[in-house]
């Protein structure tokens, strides 16, 4: 359970309620309810009990560790200033532009009927940063979620980078689809009989979606999702 993993990798960074909330921004009434179960932290709060407890959404949520460190690290390094920029300024020789399109939406729901693309602004990545997710920037694109069956770890509005070449299926990745003319973003699994088993993360109001190997055949992946940002 969720409570539980909270309490307990609170205790293994050997936080009090009190340390923990002050990380968060909220008491440690709140905390105390966390961990009993009684209520769950929203979008907003659960990003950053995630970044406060060092581990990953698919963790507090489900208990599978995406990540390479289970322990803080005890020390920190700088690694440079942030920089602000518009679109006159120049690109930097580590950064590509992604495109970025505006009308058309990735649906964290029940999906949005597939409008013509418009190509809207363009994002700013690092190559570092693509080359080691393994990713071709003249495959990338980046999109918004709308809707609530991804919360809380994707919060309606959040931007996602989509890798088209990356179209394999892997269990538990969460990929952008095309379900029959509805663009959606969802965890996908493989079934016997190439079916597809589809996932959101608000699995109170959206329960897993089973298709078989006939249904299944009106789903294309676009791509996998291999970066997403959330403004708190």
């Amino acid at each position: 359970m969720m409570n539980e993993r909270i309490k307990s990798r609170r205790k293994e960074l050997r936080l009090s309620q009190e340390s923990l909330g002050k990380l968060v921004g909220v008491t440690k009434a709140t905390i105390s309810l966390w961990e009993n179960g009684t209520t769950s932290p929203v979008a907003e709060n659960f990003h950053k009990l995630g970044s406060a407890l060092r581990c990953s959404p698919e963790y507090l949520l489900y208990g599978i560790d995406t990540t390479t460190e289970k322990k803080p690290s005890q020390s920190a390094t700088y690694v440079g200033t942030v920089d602000a920029w518009d679109d006159s300024t120049p690109l930097g020789e580590d950064e590509v532009e992604l495109p970025y399109y505006t009308e058309v939406q990735l649906a964290a729901g029940n999906g949005i009927i597939a409008v013509s693309e418009n190509r809207g602004p363009k994002l700013r990545f690092s190559k570092v940063t693509l080359r080691n997710q393994k990713v071709d920037p003249l495959a990338a694109v980046c999109v918004k979620v709308a809707g609530n069956s991804m919360e809380p770890v994707l919060p309606n509005g959040t931007t996602v980078g989509i890798d088209t070449a990356s179209k394999n299926i892997v269990d538990g990745k969460m990929y952008a689809i095309n379900h029959d003319g509805m663009l959606r973003i969802k965890l996908l699994y493989k079934l016997p009989g190439n079916g597809i088993r589809i996932r959101s993360y608000n699995q109170d109001e959206y329960p897993d979606e089973i298709y078989p190997g006939d249904q299944a055949k009106v789903i294309t992946v676009i791509g996998k999702i291999f970066w997403y940002s959330v403004l708190l």
